[in-house]
């Protein structure tokens, strides 16, 4: 069972599902997609607050995708506009990380407080963003997949001594639905 209020003595927290999740996805989409619509293919809610019913730590991924590298560099001028900061060194092949100057980015004229979310720009044959989108519809077309994970996950939040054991503990698992995708088409 997922944690209430969380698991404190870790820095891993675990909620149960809030439909606010997807509500606030669908905002950020909009705020993002008026900033980008030119220069992107599409915007994809990722991780585990996509997936209805699943318990997670209340932080959105978002995948930013993209047609072209040749783009990229319009995307992260237009990012930072909305204040959002490059962050290289948490890139990986071919999904680009972006941080966030305060809580209040994307800046919007309502100077909005936003969920904590991650955003990642990822090409649209990028390997990371497949591997998101496969194991996210995996989830979402499989129920008891999605107990098996959430009880993982609770029981790694009790007893990982920090986030990076926690999410190691959670490899094994995703390896395992990805290669029910066959090549990340679930």
């Amino acid at each position: 069972m997922v944690m209430d209020k969380g698991n404190r003595c870790n820095g891993i927290d675990l909620f149960q599902y809030d439909n606010q999740w997807e509500t606030e996805f669908l905002s950020l989409k909009r705020v993002l997609y008026k900033s980008l619509e030119d220069v992107i293919l599409d915007i994809e809610h990722v991780g585990s607050t996509s997936v209805k019913g699943l318990g997670a730590k209340p932080i959105l991924d978002i995948d930013i995708v993209i047609e072209s590298e040749s783009t990229l560099p319009d995307v992260i001028n237009r990012l930072a506009r909305l204040g959002y900061h490059h962050q290289e060194k948490w890139s990986y092949k071919g999904r680009e990380a972006f941080g966030r100057k305060d809580h209040s980015v994307p800046w919007d004229r309502n100077r909005s407080r936003w969920m904590e979310h991650h955003v990642y720009v990822c090409h649209k044959d990028s390997e990371e963003l497949a591997k998101h989108i496969a194991f996210r519809d995996y989830l979402r077309n499989h129920p008891q997949a999605v107990i098996e994970y959430e009880k993982l996950k609770t029981e790694l939040a009790l007893k990982a001594k920090d986030r990076e054991e926690y999410t190691s503990g959670k490899t094994k698992f995703v390896h395992k639905i990805l290669g029910l995708c066959g090549k990340y088409d679930c």
